[in-house]
């Protein structure tokens, strides 16, 4: 007979750890232990620029954590802007994502990939930042786009660019 009490309090204690406050009320739809801008370094460039209307161009972004550990889950939110045009970048068709762990120093790399547009075409976005956020976080950082304008799929506002998946970097 008695086992029947220690297995309804065995179950209660189970329960009531369950239910217990992780500390991170608040931060809805947020990962805790995701990498942020601003805790980490973001660098975008040396890219291999597509130098003429039509030519497909690559455009490295590089992420160095510079803080406690953290993690990459997903792919990174990447915007494109032009006065008061924006375009966020689909992602990379095909491209699968790998979780990737980052101790403090290392890093990791996704490529924005694009066809350039012509000068003055109303179908091209002629971009003048580019805007980075992380999956799982909020903070962005804003870069100079300086690699020409962007062809538009169907209009300025739908470029023909993506951002791939994002790869450990060094060792």
């Amino acid at each position: 007979m008695r086992a029947i009490p220690l297995t309804v309090t065995a179950l209660a204690a189970a329960l009531a750890l369950t239910a217990c406050d992780d500390g991170n009320a608040g931060t809805s739809g947020k990962n805790s232990t995701a990498c942020e801008v601003g805790k980490v370094s973001v660098q975008v460039g040396s890219a291999s620029v597509a130098p003429a209307a039509g030519d497909t161009g690559e455009v490295p972004v590089s992420i160095t954590n510079q803080s406690a550990p953290c993690t990459l889950d997903g792919f990174a939110g990447v915007t494109l802007k032009a006065g008061g045009t924006s375009a966020t970048l689909a992602t990379l068709s095909g491209a699968k994502s790998e979780k990737l762990k980052l101790a403090k120093g290392d890093s990791a790399t996704f490529s924005i990939s694009y066809v350039r547009g012509k000068d003055g075409d109303k179908a091209s976005l002629a971009a003048t930042s580019v805007t980075v956020s992380l999956p799982g976080s909020d903070a962005t950082e804003s870069f100079p786009w300086k690699y020409g304008p962007v062809a538009g799929k169907t209009s300025a506002d739908k470029p023909n660019a993506t951002v791939g998946a994002f790869q450990q970097a060094g060792d």
